[in-house]
């Protein structure tokens, strides 16, 4: 009978207790594999943080080279569907889908990832928020550093990219090649491996920083930069589902916001961005042909280019889209923020 009480009593107690913290286990579902670079040094560091600044309330559980299933164009959905939690993925997977976001895709406009990622948040908060990105939370938008031409014969001359077949991230991308002379073949960065080692592509649209973990610089053994300002970058966006964010507990979406947002953002840019140069010293190392062409050369690549701008501002006329006025902001928030 004592027995029997004092375990009555200590289920009372219990009960009486303050109700114990909320703890959330969020997924985290993204497209490259865990040791690149982005999964590796970014991701994986932000949801650290999270995990450490909520005395492990928050758990953030990491699924990468789509270990949950589907493709990267995939992502969005799943995130939208409440299939994952959040995601890390290119706009740009999803052709049409987030139109404003390929101001920052067009070609020649960037020059610093830092800078243009700051400029790409300020812009996406004051004008995607309700329109591109109305269906999720965004925790961080930025871009990689300069796009670098990658390919099996070498590239010094406008000429030279006639009938090269190219990888291309994106709509906007695609549209460049095609302009330059080349055949461009849309495909996600997981792809490119095969489609190199089985001659599917002759080369492709790249970052440095993502070359090693795909092997790039073993495929192909010519690269093409440009100077001054990129000929091209893709945009990122790290984002939450929408419900699944609004439903939690204050003090944990505070945890959030403070590992996101605009500081977040421009880390992101500069760090990767930070890390072509160890990428592309392997490919110096390693005998390869690097190809920095001349300011005037590349000013013939920047007038081919053109026609690119001007069917994206037709694009943005015919779906409703201010984009002579998008562009005009773009390039004034890049110019505030040194991008």
């Amino acid at each position: 009978m004592l027995a029997r009480a004092l375990a009555t009593l200590a289920f009372v107690f219990v009960l009486a207790q303050p109700v114990t913290a909320q703890e959330v286990t969020l997924r985290l579902h993204q497209f490259l594999p865990a040791q690149s670079y982005v999964p590796a040094e970014i991701l994986d560091p932000w949801a650290d943080r999270i995990e450490a600044a909520s005395n492990g309330r928050i758990k953030i559980e990491r699924f990468a080279s789509m270990q949950l299933g589907g493709k990267p164009a995939d992502l969005v959905d799943q995130l939208v569907d409440g299939v994952v939690d959040i995601i890390w993925t290119l706009p740009g997977y999803t052709p049409g889908r987030f139109p404003r976001t390929e101001v920052f895709e067009l070609p020649f406009l960037l020059s610093d990832a830092e800078g243009a990622s700051r400029a790409f948040w300020q812009v996406a908060e004051a004008e995607m928020s309700d329109t591109d990105f109305k269906d999720m939370h965004i925790l961080g938008t930025w871009v990689h550093g300069p796009g670098v031409i990658h390919s099996s014969r070498p590239v010094q001359a406008l000429e030279d990219m006639a009938g090269l077949r190219l990888r291309a991230p994106t709509r906007i991308t695609a549209q460049l090649l095609e302009r330059l002379g080349a055949v461009a073949i849309g495909m996600a960065v997981p792809a490119v491996p095969e489609a190199l080692s089985k001659g599917v592509i002759d080369g492709a649209l790249l970052p440095w920083e993502v070359t090693s973990s795909i092997r790039a610089a073993e495929l192909v053994y010519n690269h093409t930069e440009f100077p001054g300002r990129a000929i091209y970058a893709a945009t990122f966006i790290l984002a939450m589902n929408t419900d699944r964010y609004a439903g939690l507990p204050p003090d944990l979406r505070a945890i959030i916001d403070a590992e996101s947002g605009a500081a977040f953002s421009a880390m992101a840019g500069r760090m990767q961005q930070g890390a072509d140069a160890p990428m592309r010293a392997e490919a110096v190392a390693a005998g390869n042909t690097v190809t920095v062409l001349s300011e005037a050369e590349a000013t013939r690549w920047q007038a081919a280019s053109e026609p690119v701008v001007a069917k994206w501002l037709a694009d943005m006329a015919a779906a409703g889209i201010d984009g002579a006025g998008l562009l005009d902001r773009a390039k004034a928030a890049l110019a505030a923020n040194g991008g």
